[in-house]
């Protein structure tokens, strides 16, 4: 470590995740001396996790239509990176360093192996053929320009990673870094031993809060608001929600295959919907279905626990018939009341419903004691029996947290960075990418694909 300390690297990349992996191995290639320091004992200790260790690394969508599902705001900052790297080329890139790769269900592409190690280890792999140095065990305290003059300094000890941030923070304002120096000078990057690292450029990767095992524990965002920069609060998403209430425990286990979730406040007011897979489970519900639309209940939690209240309610409301309308579902009921032997809704309905899931269906359309016959149902009950097939309401109180979510929402305002470099716009030199942009896609690859694909760009931009 002295002799990395003493001399100018030219490149640091700060987080050996599937970003800094990438950034570093293709800024190597591309013909640039790296230097990437990683605060666990190993590289990609999230990708092994990923995917129930499978890891889904992409999508089969096309850049366009995967761009989309960041929402308007990271579709239009995305659309740069995905151009440059869209999905199919993570694929290509994947073939070319000995991972084959399947197409599965829902969009998704594993590797062929079945083994999340796989990723991982070609990364690595990679990285290192092409002379990227590594350091692990080695933790970030702060990043700061070269040369530049703090009048109090923030560090890991007097300023914790898991601070809320909404923006810049009060001792960074003090420190009155310039980026003029940055341009001048370069960065240096201190680590908690005392270590510094001085660098012409530095890449920042080190995810955001997510899955805090695996060793991403949110440092970064006291780095960025040393520097002034905006941070939108952390908050977890692609997590598992919550329900107090004890008959949504009690159908733990069933799966809900093919239906649509869709997630309102108490207002009534909607914050996404997803066709995906439900899950019910012993605190709640879990499956893509709802993870992918849990980003709103992680936000409002996050603030009130802030305020030292409990998480505002919300309601998932699944369509159990999301292929029918509901007059069309409205008509199946009228005609299968009118077949002989009074048959029951199960029988009726042409798509499988589990039968402890049609008997809450029932008393939350209020039929007696959670009738499932259809014959005598009057035209108000057969409505109340629509609504509560095409919206299922399940309370929600709240997630499982950071500990259990896939992504962070939040992070880096996107405001900050030229979209086609991933540089700091008045930070020369300074470049982010990966989890710890305020980005966040579905479940489904989408979030490897804009961490590869927001390193691809500042790997090009390093070469540059």
């Amino acid at each position: 470590m002295r002799a990395r300390m003493e001399r100018e690297n030219e490149i640091v990349v700060v987080g050996a995740g599937a970003a800094g992996l990438w950034a570093a191995w293709r800024a190597a290639e591309l013909g640039r001396r790296v230097l990437l320091v990683e605060k666990t004992p190993r590289a990609g200790t999230k990708i092994l996790a990923s995917g129930g260790t499978h890891c889904n690394l992409t999508t089969t969508l096309d850049a366009r239509a995967a761009a989309e599902l960041f929402g308007p705001d990271g579709a239009r900052f995305l659309a740069p990176a995905f151009r440059a790297l869209p999905p199919a080329l993570v694929r290509e890139q994947f073939h070319a360093l000995g991972v084959e790769t399947v197409e599965a269900p829902l969009e998704k592409i594993f590797p062929k192996s079945g083994r999340a190690r796989d990723v991982r280890d070609a990364l690595e792999r990679a990285a290192r053929e092409r002379g990227v140095e590594f350091v692990f065990d080695a933790s970030v305290a702060r990043v700061v320009p070269r040369g530049a003059r703090a009048a109090h300094a923030v560090t890991s000890s007097s300023a914790p990673s898991n601070a809320p941030a909404h923006g810049p923070a009060t001792a960074a304002k003090a420190a009155t870094i310039s980026s003029s120096s940055a341009s001048a000078e370069g960065w240096r990057v201190e680590l908690a031993d005392g270590t510094a690292l001085d660098a012409e450029r530095v890449v920042l990767a080190p995810g955001g809060r997510s899955y805090a095992k695996s060793g991403t524990t949110g440092d970064g965002y006291a780095w960025l608001a040393e520097l002034d920069l905006s941070v939108i609060e952390p908050a977890p998403a692609l997590v598992p929600l919550e329900s107090d209430a004890p008959w949504v425990h009690a159908l733990a286990g069933i799966a809900l295959p093919d239906v649509e979730a869709k997630l309102v406040d108490a207002e009534g007011r909607a914050h996404g919907r997803r066709r995906r897979p439900v899950l019910f489970t012993h605190k709640g519900v879990s499956g893509p279905g709802a993870m992918d639309v849990s980003a709103p209940v992680g936000r409002a939690e996050v603030l009130a626990r802030r305020r030292g209240q409990r998480c505002p309610p919300f309601q998932l409301l699944v369509d159990l018939a999301p292929d029918l309308d509901r007059e069309a579902l409205r008509a199946l009921l009228i005609e299968g009341a009118s077949r002989p032997g009074a048959p029951s809704l199960a029988r009726v309905l042409p798509f499988d419903v589990p039968k402890r899931v049609l008997e809450r269906v029932a008393l939350q359309a209020k039929l007696p004691a959670g009738e499932l016959r259809l014959n005598g149902l009057d035209k108000a009950r057969r409505h109340a029996l629509v609504e509560a097939l095409k919206a299922f309401a399940l309370p929600i109180s709240g997630t499982t947290g950071f500990d259990h979510a896939e992504v962070t929402a939040g992070g880096l305002a996107l405001s900050h960075l030229d979209k086609g470099t991933m540089e700091v716009k008045g930070r020369p030199g300074l470049f982010v990418c990966g989890e710890l942009l305020d980005l966040q896609g579905p479940i489904g690859g989408l979030n490897f694909q804009a961490a590869f694909a927001t390193a691809e760009l500042a790997a090009r931009a390093l070469a540059r």
